[in-house]
Protein backbone atom coordinates (compact mmCIF):
# COMPACT_ATOMS: atom_id res chain seq x y z
CA UNK A 1 0.00 0.00 0.00
CA UNK A 2 1.30 3.43 -0.92
CA UNK A 3 1.73 6.20 1.28
CA UNK A 4 -0.08 7.90 0.04
CA UNK A 5 -2.97 5.47 0.20
CA UNK A 6 -2.10 4.82 3.44
CA UNK A 7 -2.50 8.57 4.80
CA UNK A 8 -5.94 8.23 2.91
CA UNK A 9 -7.29 5.30 5.37
CA UNK A 10 -6.10 7.22 8.45
CA UNK A 11 -7.50 9.78 7.69
CA UNK A 12 -11.23 8.85 7.34
CA UNK A 13 -10.52 5.96 9.77
CA UNK A 14 -9.81 9.41 11.71
CA UNK A 15 -12.88 10.70 10.86
CA UNK A 16 -15.15 7.66 11.49
CA UNK A 17 -13.53 7.60 15.09
CA UNK A 18 -14.84 10.73 15.90
CA UNK A 19 -17.81 10.83 13.82
CA UNK A 20 -18.55 8.01 16.40
CA UNK A 21 -17.16 9.82 19.38
CA UNK A 22 -20.28 12.37 18.88
CA UNK A 23 -22.79 9.93 17.78
CA UNK A 24 -22.59 7.03 20.20
CA UNK A 25 -24.00 7.20 23.60
CA UNK A 26 -21.77 6.13 26.38
CA UNK A 27 -22.43 2.96 27.85
CA UNK A 28 -24.20 3.54 30.63
CA UNK A 29 -26.71 5.83 28.56
CA UNK A 30 -29.19 3.00 28.89
CA UNK A 31 -29.09 2.85 32.71
CA UNK A 32 -29.77 6.45 32.96
CA UNK A 33 -33.20 6.89 34.12
CA UNK A 34 -35.06 10.41 34.47
CA UNK A 35 -38.93 8.85 33.23
CA UNK A 36 -40.91 5.54 34.46
CA UNK A 37 -44.22 6.43 32.67
CA UNK A 38 -46.04 5.50 30.22
CA UNK A 39 -49.07 6.84 28.58
CA UNK A 40 -52.61 5.90 27.84
CA UNK A 41 -53.92 8.61 24.93
CA UNK A 42 -57.60 8.50 24.78
CA UNK A 43 -60.35 10.90 23.46
CA UNK A 44 -63.59 12.60 24.38
CA UNK A 45 -66.56 10.04 24.15
CA UNK A 46 -69.65 12.03 25.66
CA UNK A 47 -70.66 14.55 28.14
CA UNK A 48 -73.35 14.23 30.56
CA UNK A 49 -74.40 15.60 34.05
CA UNK A 50 -73.35 12.15 35.40
CA UNK A 51 -71.09 11.06 37.95
CA UNK A 52 -70.87 6.89 38.45
CA UNK A 53 -68.71 7.52 41.74
CA UNK A 54 -70.18 10.00 43.53
CA UNK A 55 -74.09 9.79 42.18
CA UNK A 56 -74.25 6.19 41.18
CA UNK A 57 -77.43 5.36 39.37
CA UNK A 58 -78.81 8.79 39.08
CA UNK A 59 -78.67 10.07 36.13
CA UNK A 60 -78.81 14.40 35.80
CA UNK A 61 -77.85 14.48 39.35
CA UNK A 62 -74.35 16.20 39.16
CA UNK A 63 -72.89 19.08 37.17
CA UNK A 64 -71.83 18.28 33.42
CA UNK A 65 -68.89 16.25 32.69
CA UNK A 66 -66.56 15.18 29.79
CA UNK A 67 -65.95 11.68 29.51
CA UNK A 68 -62.69 9.90 27.63
CA UNK A 69 -62.04 6.33 27.17
CA UNK A 70 -64.85 3.81 28.12
CA UNK A 71 -68.07 4.80 25.37
CA UNK A 72 -70.65 2.78 27.64
CA UNK A 73 -69.40 5.62 30.71
CA UNK A 74 -72.91 6.73 31.67
CA UNK A 75 -74.43 7.71 35.42
CA UNK A 76 -75.13 3.32 36.36
CA UNK A 77 -71.89 2.55 35.06
CA UNK A 78 -70.09 -0.36 37.49
CA UNK A 79 -66.35 -2.32 36.66
CA UNK A 80 -69.19 -5.27 35.19
CA UNK A 81 -70.77 -2.68 32.50
CA UNK A 82 -67.50 -1.19 31.71
CA UNK A 83 -65.39 -4.17 30.96
CA UNK A 84 -68.02 -5.33 28.33
CA UNK A 85 -68.14 -1.55 26.40
CA UNK A 86 -65.84 -0.24 23.94
CA UNK A 87 -63.51 2.08 24.40
CA UNK A 88 -61.36 4.69 22.14
CA UNK A 89 -58.45 4.93 24.27
CA UNK A 90 -55.16 3.72 22.19
CA UNK A 91 -54.06 0.54 23.87
CA UNK A 92 -57.80 -1.47 23.28
CA UNK A 93 -57.91 -2.88 26.31
CA UNK A 94 -57.74 -0.24 28.67
CA UNK A 95 -61.61 -0.06 29.13
CA UNK A 96 -61.18 2.36 32.27
CA UNK A 97 -63.49 5.19 32.31
CA UNK A 98 -61.68 8.92 32.99
CA UNK A 99 -63.91 11.90 33.40
CA UNK A 100 -63.85 15.75 33.90
CA UNK A 101 -65.88 18.98 34.70
CA UNK A 102 -66.84 20.38 31.20
CA UNK A 103 -65.37 23.51 30.24
CA UNK A 104 -67.63 26.65 28.70
CA UNK A 105 -66.89 29.54 27.08
CA UNK A 106 -69.77 31.87 28.28
CA UNK A 107 -72.51 29.24 26.92
CA UNK A 108 -69.91 27.41 24.50
CA UNK A 109 -69.07 23.79 25.29
CA UNK A 110 -65.69 23.58 24.80
CA UNK A 111 -64.37 20.32 23.63
CA UNK A 112 -61.00 18.73 23.67
CA UNK A 113 -60.71 18.21 19.91
CA UNK A 114 -57.10 14.92 19.97
CA UNK A 115 -56.74 12.35 22.02
CA UNK A 116 -55.93 13.71 25.49
CA UNK A 117 -52.82 12.00 27.47
CA UNK A 118 -53.23 10.33 30.42
CA UNK A 119 -49.94 9.78 32.31
CA UNK A 120 -49.11 6.96 34.07
CA UNK A 121 -46.07 7.40 36.11
CA UNK A 122 -44.19 6.84 39.96
CA UNK A 123 -44.83 8.73 42.40
CA UNK A 124 -42.82 7.69 44.69
CA UNK A 125 -38.61 7.81 44.52
CA UNK A 126 -37.83 4.05 44.61
CA UNK A 127 -39.75 3.25 41.26
CA UNK A 128 -39.13 0.40 40.88
CA UNK A 129 -41.51 -0.61 43.91
CA UNK A 130 -44.52 0.36 41.87
CA UNK A 131 -47.57 -1.78 41.44
CA UNK A 132 -50.16 -2.28 38.89
CA UNK A 133 -53.63 -0.97 39.89
CA UNK A 134 -55.93 -3.52 41.75
CA UNK A 135 -59.23 -4.58 40.02
CA UNK A 136 -61.77 -2.06 40.34
CA UNK A 137 -60.12 0.42 42.08
CA UNK A 138 -62.12 3.73 42.01
CA UNK A 139 -61.13 7.55 43.21
CA UNK A 140 -61.63 11.43 42.58
CA UNK A 141 -59.00 13.67 42.28
CA UNK A 142 -59.30 17.20 43.56
CA UNK A 143 -62.60 18.97 44.67
CA UNK A 144 -65.29 21.25 42.98
CA UNK A 145 -65.60 23.03 46.52
CA UNK A 146 -62.11 23.85 46.62
CA UNK A 147 -61.12 27.30 47.17
CA UNK A 148 -58.14 28.85 45.12
CA UNK A 149 -55.47 28.68 47.89
CA UNK A 150 -56.41 24.91 48.31
CA UNK A 151 -55.81 24.22 44.51
CA UNK A 152 -52.60 26.18 44.71
CA UNK A 153 -51.13 24.20 48.08
CA UNK A 154 -52.69 20.74 47.18
CA UNK A 155 -50.14 18.29 46.27
CA UNK A 156 -51.77 17.32 43.48
CA UNK A 157 -51.17 20.72 41.49
CA UNK A 158 -48.58 20.19 39.23
CA UNK A 159 -48.80 23.55 36.57
CA UNK A 160 -51.81 24.13 37.06
CA UNK A 161 -53.85 26.28 34.34
CA UNK A 162 -51.43 27.62 31.60
CA UNK A 163 -51.75 28.71 27.88
CA UNK A 164 -48.56 30.43 25.86
CA UNK A 165 -45.77 31.36 27.87
CA UNK A 166 -48.30 31.67 31.03
CA UNK A 167 -48.06 28.73 33.24
CA UNK A 168 -48.98 27.89 37.36
CA UNK A 169 -52.03 30.00 37.19
CA UNK A 170 -54.06 28.80 39.85
CA UNK A 171 -57.50 29.86 37.98
CA UNK A 172 -58.11 30.80 34.46
CA UNK A 173 -55.64 32.86 32.77
CA UNK A 174 -57.46 36.47 31.60
CA UNK A 175 -55.83 35.98 28.05
CA UNK A 176 -54.54 33.60 25.87
CA UNK A 177 -53.12 33.89 22.52
CA UNK A 178 -55.10 33.66 19.70
CA UNK A 179 -54.68 29.80 18.92
CA UNK A 180 -53.26 29.00 21.63
CA UNK A 181 -55.22 26.32 23.78
CA UNK A 182 -56.15 25.87 27.47
CA UNK A 183 -53.88 23.15 29.38
CA UNK A 184 -54.40 21.34 32.73
CA UNK A 185 -52.12 19.44 33.94
CA UNK A 186 -52.89 17.65 37.60
CA UNK A 187 -51.33 14.62 39.32
CA UNK A 188 -53.21 12.07 41.41
CA UNK A 189 -52.64 10.46 44.72
CA UNK A 190 -50.66 7.30 44.28
CA UNK A 191 -50.19 5.24 47.76
CA UNK A 192 -53.41 3.08 48.56
CA UNK A 193 -54.01 1.96 51.42
CA UNK A 194 -54.37 -1.77 50.21
CA UNK A 195 -57.75 -2.67 51.22
CA UNK A 196 -60.42 -0.56 50.18
CA UNK A 197 -61.42 -0.01 46.17
CA UNK A 198 -63.78 3.11 47.08
CA UNK A 199 -64.16 5.09 50.28
CA UNK A 200 -67.35 7.11 51.93
CA UNK A 201 -65.98 10.35 49.85
CA UNK A 202 -63.85 8.52 47.08
CA UNK A 203 -60.34 9.63 48.46
CA UNK A 204 -59.45 8.66 51.94
CA UNK A 205 -58.44 5.08 50.63
CA UNK A 206 -55.64 7.07 48.83
CA UNK A 207 -53.24 9.32 50.06
CA UNK A 208 -50.23 11.32 48.09
CA UNK A 209 -46.26 10.40 48.84
CA UNK A 210 -44.33 12.60 51.75
CA UNK A 211 -43.43 15.93 49.18
CA UNK A 212 -39.84 15.27 50.70
CA UNK A 213 -39.30 11.85 51.04
CA UNK A 214 -41.28 10.43 47.99
CA UNK A 215 -42.68 7.32 49.94
CA UNK A 216 -45.70 6.24 51.05
CA UNK A 217 -47.21 6.87 54.24
CA UNK A 218 -47.64 3.86 57.10
CA UNK A 219 -51.28 4.10 56.12
CA UNK A 220 -50.85 3.77 52.46
CA UNK A 221 -48.27 1.90 52.19
CA UNK A 222 -48.89 -0.18 48.72
CA UNK A 223 -47.56 2.44 46.00
CA UNK A 224 -49.67 2.07 42.83
CA UNK A 225 -49.34 4.30 39.50
CA UNK A 226 -49.45 8.07 39.69
CA UNK A 227 -52.19 9.37 37.40
CA UNK A 228 -51.34 13.04 35.70
CA UNK A 229 -54.15 14.62 33.66
CA UNK A 230 -52.42 16.75 30.89
CA UNK A 231 -56.01 18.20 29.21
CA UNK A 232 -56.33 20.96 26.47
CA UNK A 233 -59.22 22.50 25.76
CA UNK A 234 -59.17 24.58 22.30
CA UNK A 235 -60.20 27.90 23.22
CA UNK A 236 -58.09 31.35 23.50
CA UNK A 237 -58.01 34.97 23.45
CA UNK A 238 -60.06 36.88 26.04
CA UNK A 239 -60.86 34.53 28.61
CA UNK A 240 -63.32 36.13 30.94
CA UNK A 241 -65.94 34.03 30.36
CA UNK A 242 -64.14 30.68 30.58
CA UNK A 243 -65.85 28.63 33.50
CA UNK A 244 -65.61 25.21 34.50
CA UNK A 245 -69.13 23.29 34.79
CA UNK A 246 -68.38 23.51 38.68
CA UNK A 247 -67.04 26.86 38.84
CA UNK A 248 -63.83 28.79 38.75
CA UNK A 249 -60.98 27.14 37.21
CA UNK A 250 -59.50 25.92 40.99
CA UNK A 251 -62.48 23.50 41.43
CA UNK A 252 -60.70 21.28 38.93
CA UNK A 253 -61.26 17.76 39.53
CA UNK A 254 -61.38 14.24 37.65
CA UNK A 255 -62.33 10.46 38.74
CA UNK A 256 -60.82 7.50 37.69
CA UNK A 257 -62.67 3.96 37.36
CA UNK A 258 -60.03 0.62 36.58
CA UNK A 259 -60.95 -1.21 34.09
CA UNK A 260 -57.88 -2.16 32.39
CA UNK A 261 -57.14 -5.78 31.26
CA UNK A 262 -55.01 -6.73 34.19
CA UNK A 263 -52.00 -8.68 32.79
CA UNK A 264 -51.79 -5.74 30.26
CA UNK A 265 -51.67 -2.59 32.73
CA UNK A 266 -49.33 -5.00 34.71
CA UNK A 267 -46.88 -5.23 31.44
CA UNK A 268 -47.22 -1.90 30.99
CA UNK A 269 -46.49 -0.91 34.71
CA UNK A 270 -43.57 -3.66 34.67
CA UNK A 271 -41.83 -2.59 31.43
CA UNK A 272 -42.15 1.59 31.48
CA UNK A 273 -42.73 2.18 35.37
CA UNK A 274 -40.39 -0.11 36.89
CA UNK A 275 -38.15 -0.39 34.27
CA UNK A 276 -37.50 3.41 33.97
CA UNK A 277 -38.85 4.70 30.16
CA UNK A 278 -41.10 7.12 29.17
CA UNK A 279 -43.20 4.92 26.93
CA UNK A 280 -45.71 5.57 24.14
CA UNK A 281 -49.17 3.95 24.83
CA UNK A 282 -47.46 0.37 23.29
CA UNK A 283 -45.24 0.70 25.91
CA UNK A 284 -42.20 1.96 23.84
CA UNK A 285 -39.68 3.82 24.48
CA UNK A 286 -38.52 5.99 21.54
CA UNK A 287 -35.23 7.06 23.40
CA UNK A 288 -34.39 3.61 23.98
CA UNK A 289 -35.47 1.25 21.20
CA UNK A 290 -33.37 -1.09 22.26
CA UNK A 291 -35.46 -2.20 24.89
CA UNK A 292 -38.14 -2.83 23.09
CA UNK A 293 -42.35 -2.79 23.95
CA UNK A 294 -44.73 -3.96 26.46
CA UNK A 295 -47.19 -4.34 23.53
CA UNK A 296 -47.67 -5.53 20.20
CA UNK A 297 -47.90 -3.61 16.91
CA UNK A 298 -51.81 -3.78 17.95
CA UNK A 299 -51.35 -2.33 20.85
CA UNK A 300 -52.51 -5.37 22.40
CA UNK A 301 -49.98 -7.88 25.15
CA UNK A 302 -49.03 -10.69 22.67
CA UNK A 303 -50.78 -13.93 23.82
Amino acid sequence: MSRKLRSSVAAAAGLLAAALAVTTPPAQADDLVTHHEFQANCSVTTHRPDDPIVSPGLPGASHMHTFLGNQSTNASSTNTSLSSGQTNCRTPDDKSAYWFPSVYNGDQLIVPDFPQVIYYKSGILKYQDVRSFPAGIRFVVGSPTATQDQFRTAPGAVEGWECGNSSHNWDFPSYCPPGSQLNIRYQAPSCWNGRDLDSADHKSHMAYPDRTTLVCPATHPVPVPMLEFKIAFPVSGDMSRVRLSSGRGYTWHYDFMNAWDAPTLQALVSHCVNGGLQCDPRGYDQYKPQRGAALGPDYRLPR
